[in-house]
């Protein structure tokens, strides 16, 4: 299971939360500045949008679509950019389009029920994997007479089994984890009520003196606790209690579930979905709850790429003309390859040319369903942008899912992009992401991925989630502002664009390998590009890519 991202900060070290050189003087939109005019390894966003400006060139709408856990259709900043079905009339019960799927106005959820209901935990896919092929495969070690097909689901099951043995010490971070998180419960329950409020900073709380000596004793030891756990001085001053202690207990809940499931796995999606997994063919189940129980991730996501730009509110998005279409895959653990499979095609027949996957995985069993949809997406001229993952992990040596390799056609699709995270030395003292998985051959590019701000639930909420849940985004953005001022370009060129023109920084920019703050590695061997995805760079790259196809164009018609 990958890491997609936690709101204050996303990976473990030591149990989850980073611990970098945040600085109060880093700037919200930082990866949006540029490193000649502002220091900042941003993409260079207001330097593209000032050329294409010169260049006097007008955009069309590029519909984005984005597979994640929901988006808040009700934020400020995000309202007036979601797609709407203009084939159907919302609320009236009808398939008024005829797709299959009733009411789907801005767009569709495959973890929902017909009665409303939702999905909103799922297990992870190893422990799915385990169960399932548990009877077939437990204590048969002889594969000689397997078929190729049996080999690989006994070599998943294997490796699942290995993974599900967790180590005393892996046992004991979360105990102690489990105790911290139920004893800052306690604390906030004091807090609130001497506060007179629901909620709090630690910046506001610092500032507060209890009356009580147990409101003394709570604050001390929340504060206490909040630093043990390694949370950034400048995320304890502007995130909430609400928003940390929901972020934590999700986090430890999630973590109880993965350690149970050897002995069983609790997966509601069968009660509450009521489709046939096992069959591609049944298709049209789900709900238009498109926000779901859990939007934080997706509404995150969704304003990175395309915030309403200009209206003095909140942020600016990469993209000054998309329309958002969210498509709920992403539970609170593992996404299932078929919601993925359906949800890729749902996009590219409701006119999709930009698809966001903020989410990933280390097993996929029914992969072929998801490779089918992703040469789909290839020969219906949509690009696909996926986050690379936030372990740390050298994607040459380790696979992660989904991926560009089709096995059946044997070769990589051409339309499918692999975003690794950068940072900024100021930020925590690399270019690189210490969470970021990366690989020379496998992540195509890096991109802003730390300290990102951007929209949250609520109807004016805003904060700092950081991951390559959030890198991915911003390439999304960027393919969709590229699509939306040079339509004529394929999905493939605009990948070739993107890639062609990555800022690579200059060797002496500190860089650190992913996981191993000790070693230091060259940034341009972390991905196939070797560079941070720049804005200003793509624009002018496509300006040249436009004037080609001009001049080939019109030599075509002048030898007819």
């Amino acid at each position: 299971m990958m890491h997609r991202g936690i709101v204050l900060s996303v990976v473990a070290l030591p149990l989850f939360f980073v611990c970098g050189q945040a600085q109060n003087s880093i700037p919200k939109n930082w990866y949006q500045m540029d490193h000649s005019q502002d220091s900042f390894y941003g993409i260079s966003l207001n330097r593209a949008y000032d050329f294409l400006k010169d260049k006097k060139r007008k955009s069309t709408p590029v519909v984005v679509a984005v597979l994640d856990s929901g988006v808040d259709t009700t934020h400020e900043d995000l309202k007036n950019m979601l797609w709407h079905n203009p084939k159907e009339i919302p609320g009236n019960g009808i398939d008024d389009d005829g797709n299959g799927y009733v009411d789907d106005v801005y767009g569709w959820n495959f973890l929902g029920g017909k009665d409303g209901r939702n999905l909103k935990r799922a297990p992870d896919e190893r422990a799915r994997i385990f169960h399932k092929w548990k009877s077939r495969f437990e204590g048969k070690p002889d594969t000689s007479a397997f078929s190729p097909v049996d080999k690989d689901h006994y070599q998943a099951w294997t490796k699942a089994v290995n993974e599900l043995n967790f180590s005393p010490d892996e046992q004991m971070e979360l105990m102690i984890l489990d105790i911290t998180c139920k004893a800052l419960k306690r604390h906030d329950k004091v807090l609130r009520h001497e506060m007179g409020c629901d909620e709090y900073t630690c910046d506001k709380l610092e500032k507060f003196e209890p009356v009580s000596r147990l409101g003394k004793e709570a604050k001390l030891a929340y504060l206490t606790s909040m630093k043990m756990i390694g949370i950034p001085d400048e995320e304890r001053n502007s995130e909430t209690n609400v928003s940390i202690l929901g972020q934590l207990e999700e986090y430890v809940e999630g973590k109880k579930a993965a350690f149970d499931s050897k002995e069983s796995v609790k997966d509601n999606r069968a009660e509450i979905v009521q489709d046939n997994y096992n069959s591609l063919t049944d298709r049209f189940y789900g709900n238009n709850d498109v926000m779901g129980p859990s939007p934080m991730h997706g509404t995150h996501v969704c304003g990175l790429i395309g915030a309403q730009r200009g209206n003095h509110i909140g942020i600016d998005g990469v993209a000054d003309n998309v329309k958002l279409m969210m498509i709920r895959v992403v539970p609170d653990g593992d996404e299932y390859d078929k919601d993925v499979a359906l949800a890729i095609r749902y996009a590219v027949d409701n006119g999709a040319k930009v698809i966001n996957m903020s989410f990933g995985k280390y097993y996929s069993p029914e992969k072929m369903w998801v490779d089918s949809a992703v040469h789909y997406a290839e020969m219906k001229d949509v690009l696909i942008v996926h986050s690379s993952g936030n372990e740390s992990y050298n994607l040459d040596t380790t696979v992660g899912y989904p991926n560009p390799w089709l096995k059946e056609w044997n070769t990589n699709a051409g339309n499918f992009i692999t975003v690794g995270a950068s940072s900024d030395p100021r930020i925590n003292g690399s270019i690189a992401a210490d969470f970021s998985n990366y690989g020379k051959t496998h992540v195509d590019v890096f991109a802003p991925g730390v300290k990102m701000y951007s929209t949250l639930p609520g109807t004016h909420t805003y904060g700092n989630q950081q991951g390559t849940s959030m890198s991915a985004p911003v390439v999304s953005g960027l393919a969709a502002l590229i699509r939306s001022y040079y339509p004529e370009l394929s999905a493939v060129q605009v990948k070739k664009i993107i890639e062609q023109s990555v800022l690579i920084p200059d060797a002496s920019v500190p860089s650190f390998k992913p996981g191993d703050k000790k070693s230091v590695v060259s940034f341009s061997d972390l991905s196939k590009s070797g560079g941070i995805v720049n804005a200003y760079n793509a624009v002018k790259l496509a300006e040249q890519y436009k004037v080609t196809t001009d001049i080939k164009k019109n030599t075509t018609k002048a030898n007819r």
